[in-house]
């Protein structure tokens, strides 16, 4: 062979090994993605919950920031943004939504115990796991108050798991998490730094390249301040929909030990966590009157144990002087009763601003109507879960965003109706106790999953998830 053909041989050669060589790294880089969407559920510790609603704290939790309840004492954090490298298994995602605890009412009317924990994040990489968070909380000693943002909380036992090579939903499954030094003090020092917390599950999905993150932006001095269009006579509204949980005790009932049951929603209802959004709104509305007549798609079916089957559709409200009521077909039993009010809320000042008019999680009460249909669990004059409403009188008006859970690689079972499932302790908590679940599993994207206990491989279809048993 002459030598210039054996050189050119050679050059040929050198570059296919350095595009075969190369070619990873590059799709690797790639194929990085962006977390769109998901949700957390986590208890952080069942036994201090069950501490501060027991006989000693006395005292109880709260939702905060759109944050819902789910299995046994867990809580529901939702919205995933964030991003995940399928090469290296660098994982970054942050959600919304908070719980509030407050206990030992002091004479003063305030808390000795008050802490917030929000807005957790998950990162991991390599092979290390944290869940940060942005915790508010009073120091039990001097009741000194500390403001903290994004404390490492707890470190992730992910010993056996691989992150690499995923696509989407990436789903993590009952991960050991250990409180650490900074997430003690923050704890206002109930626990000592290498308390077991509970088990970390969350599901997220995943969806092209990782957007670069843009700095925020201060709204310019000179931004013209949104136009009321008290105005604008009563016409067709264009869209809308209205958000209602029912009741979250009544939720967690019908999942829960008595009720063992489930539910279902059809017809266009999507889930929010911590309620239910009948979208597709049709009808009229006035806005000098602040009048509002519309109906709603959407059904939410509740079956269980003590022949429970309750099916709610057909949604309908109606606001005038400052007064709302919701209405819905009841099925119950095989019987269905049409267009009976629920409950009733306050709807003033539902003026439209931007072509679009919003009442958010107004307070509402049961009906005497409302009471009869679900079963007389509830008093008429009962607090039930609050309404929020958007009704659009613009075409180019857009509906507030509903909290983002992404698709579930499972269905999940909802909490106690209590918000604590275990007994409450004798004491205040201690170092030794531990309620971390022995379990451990990854599910990425469409198939493998490493479980740290098994080793077991199980396939995993990607769905369309809603809380249930």
């Amino acid at each position: 062979m002459p030598p210039f053909r054996s050189v050119r041989a050679t050059a040929v050669a050198l570059l296919a090994v350095m595009a075969v060589v190369l070619l990873p790294a590059t799709t690797a880089q790639a194929a990085s993605r962006a977390v769109q969407g998901g949700r957390l559920d986590w208890g952080i510790k069942s036994s201090f919950q069950s501490y501060v609603t027991g006989p000693i704290a006395n005292g109880s939790w709260s939702l905060t920031g759109g944050a819902a309840t789910v299995g046994g004492s867990q809580f529901r954090f939702h919205s995933a943004t964030g991003s995940y490298d399928p090469a290296t298994g660098a994982f970054s995602s942050a959600f919304s939504g908070g719980v509030h605890f407050v206990g030992h009412k002091k004479a003063d009317g305030g808390n000795e115990l008050d802490l917030t924990i929000s807005h957790p994040t998950v990162r991991i990489s390599g092979g290390r796991g944290t869940v940060h968070a942005d915790m508010v909380s009073k120091d039990r000693e001097s009741g000194r108050v500390t403001s903290s943002v994004q404390v490492p909380l707890a470190t992730l036992g992910l010993s056996g798991i691989d992150m690499a090579g995923g696509s989407t939903p990436v789903a993590l499954n009952n991960v050991p998490a250990t409180l650490t030094s900074q997430g003690a003090t923050a704890f206002a020092g109930y626990y000592a730094a290498g308390t077991p917390l509970d088990p970390v599950s969350l599901s997220v999905d995943t969806t092209g390249p990782a957007a670069k993150p843009r700095a925020s932006t201060s709204p310019k001095p000179d931004a013209p301040a949104k136009k009321k269009d008290a105005g604008r006579t009563a016409g067709r509204i264009e869209d809308g929909a209205v958000d209602w949980g029912v009741r979250r005790t009544f939720r967690e009932y019908v999942t829960g030990a008595v009720g063992q049951g489930r539910w279902t929603l059809a017809d266009g209802a999507q889930d929010g966590g911590a309620l239910f959004r009948f979208p597709r709104g049709k009808g009229t509305y006035d806005a000098k009157k602040q009048k509002l007549d519309a109906s709603f798609a959407g059904s939410v079916h509740f079956t269980g144990a003590q022949r429970l089957d309750l099916e709610l559709a057909g949604f309908e409200v109606a606001t005038v002087s400052g007064k709302g009521t919701l209405s819905a077909d009841v099925t119950s039993g095989g019987d269905t009763r049409k267009d009976v009010p629920l409950i009733t809320f306050a709807a003033r000042d539902f003026a439209p601003e931007d072509g679009l008019a919003v009442l958010t999680e107004a307070p509402a009460t049961l009906t005497a109507e409302g009471a009869e249909a679900l079963g007389s669990l509830y008093k008429a004059g009962t607090a039930m879960d609050p309404v929020s409403l958007a009704v659009a009188v613009d075409a180019g008006a857009q509906l507030p965003a509903l909290p983002d859970l992404g698709s579930g690689t499972a269905p999940s079972a909802m909490s106690s109706a209590t918000g604590s499932a275990a007994a409450a302790p004798a004491a205040e908590p201690v170092v030794a106790a531990s309620d971390s679940g022995p379990g451990t599993g990854l599910a990425v994207g469409g198939g493998l999953v490493v479980l740290a206990a098994a080793g077991a491989l199980y396939a995993v279809r990607r769905r369309r998830a809603r809380p249930a048993p």
